[in-house]
């Protein structure tokens, strides 16, 4: 199989020998994964109607390689399976897409008159007006236990807008979603995954679970990393309630048949797959998925998953007929680029030399030392140079300097604010602040006590006088 000729997606005049394909995604895979401290991937990339490669790179915290079988959390990849599992049951007339979702839960009463105009599909398509401001997801303490806890939210929620008129990428929107499909399947979520989509596909090493513990507690799966200060810091995945939006669990051989699956209708009728595959009404997301163009003008359907410790990014080229995915044991960071993975596996999949950029992981993490070094080291000398100061300050310069050494205490403080409006409207937990900023945090409190132990000197030099 190695040794067989292939013919790139790119050029159908262009032949190239498969064993300098692989050799060429092994080298960029080892390379990338050590310019950015990631300790274990896994890859899944198909080509035409074949699994064209599923492998694994890194090593447990044991030692033990990661394989093609290993499985891996792939948190809002999910997303996708969840919308699936709704079309299923729509095109089996169980389910109508644009009817309200409280009409199959006669039991909600809901504060907000507007949640009874939420339908089905606004729900896939994220503007059901929900959104973390007004519904804490990932701060919601204490987490949900159940699906159908969820209705719940409903009840007390105010709306931020009315449904359908904007988008706001939520969570519990899919727990709501999955949800609908236990109750109207009659079986758990997690057994109609099983039934519906993994067994008929062939997925056996792919499952559901309902809370991140169960991540934890399962030993198959590579430990979770956090980056901090270019070094990869293993730890549990904080406790999160994940059913529907970002649940399962899957391995790279296991995705390479989930992204050949998006070109049959095996699963699906040819005008809901049609639909599964669309963008929604006012965005490019979709039902589960982004769905756009890319460069050359060929659809894509496309997502992102991530996890405080864990992170996966899923790209199908619909006209190209070539899907890649690849999933992480290191977490969100501000550092990493893990869309470039993609980026660059599909530049080698069509003979093109992937793009190397400066601003990886590794380069970026080691500004921040030098940045937190330097700062030390003009912490001491303008200490010495204000123990030094022969004349005292007056007290407007001293409300100046006082203002001006506040600045990162500020920026501290403001961190969570300043993330949502980054983050589009997101609300993280202070650990995933930490996870994903952690090194430009280390250098804001360096930064901030430099500037306090400035502030006790101005202060002393002046009032002693």
């Amino acid at each position: 199989m190695l040794c067989s000729v292939w013919t790139t997606p790119g050029s159908a005049a262009e032949a190239r020998d498969k064993t300098e394909v692989l050799r060429d995604i092994d080298e960029y895979m080892n390379r990338s994964m050590k310019a950015n401290h990631i300790k274990a991937a896994s890859l899944a990339i198909v080509n035409k109607e074949e699994v064209f490669y599923a492998k694994g790179y890194g090593t447990f915290a044991d030692g033990q390689s990661v394989r093609g079988n290993t499985p891996f959390p792939i948190a809002s990849l999910s997303k996708s399976f969840t919308a699936l599992a709704v079309l299923q049951l729509a095109d089996n007339g169980r389910i109508d897409l644009d009817a309200a979702y409280a009409s199959y839960f006669p039991e909600l009463a809901p504060r907000d008159s507007r949640v009874r105009d939420i339908t089905v599909r606004h729900l896939l398509n994220q503007t059901s007006g929900l959104n973390d401001k007004i519904n804490p997801d990932m701060t919601r303490t204490p987490q949900f236990q159940s699906l159908h806890e969820t209705n719940r939210l409903l009840t007390e929620a105010q709306l931020a807008h009315r449904p359908g008129t904007a988008y706001s990428y939520h969570n519990p929107n899919y727990a709501l979603l999955a949800n609908l499909v236990e109750s109207v399947s009659g079986e758990r979520f997690s057994d109609y995954l099983n039934r519906h989509i993994f067994e008929p596909l062939g997925m056996n090493h792919t499952f559901s679970v309902s809370t991140t513990q169960q991540i934890d507690e399962n030993e198959t799966i590579p430990l979770g990393h956090y980056l901090s200060l270019g070094r990869p810091v293993g730890r549990s995945e904080p406790l999160w309630f994940i059913d529907g939006p970002a649940g399962i669990i899957s391995t790279a051989e296991d995705m390479s048949l989930w992204m050949l699956a998006q070109y049959d209708d095996r699963l699906l009728s040819p005008e809901l797959l049609k639909q599964y595959h669309a963008a929604g009404a006012i965005g490019p997301y979709g039902m589960g998925w982004l769905a756009e163009q890319d460069e050359s003008g060929g659809r894509t359907i496309s997502h992102g998953g991530i996890f405080w410790t864990y992170k996966s990014e899923e790209t199908v080229y619909l006209d190209e007929r070539m899907g890649i995915a690849v999933m992480f044991n290191s977490g969100l960071n501000a550092f990493v680029n893990y869309s470039a993975f993609i980026d660059g596996i599909a530049a080698i999949m069509r003979g093109e030399k992937p793009e190397t950029s400066f601003l990886n992981g590794r380069n970026l993490e080691t500004i921040m030392i030098a940045l937190i070094l330097a700062t030390l080291v003009w912490g001491v000398y303008a200490y010495f140079r204000i123990r030094r100061r022969s004349k005292s300050l007056t007290i407007g310069k001293l409300i100046l300097i006082t203002v001006a050494r506040l600045i990162p205490i500020l920026i501290l403080l403001s961190l969570s604010p300043l993330v949502t409006f980054v983050g589009g409207g997101r609300v993280l937990p202070w650990f995933g602040i930490w996870t994903t900023l952690s090194s430009a945090i280390i250098w804001l409190v360096v930064w901030s006590l430099v500037n306090l132990v400035h502030l006790a000197c101005h202060y002393s030099t002046r009032f002693s006088e």
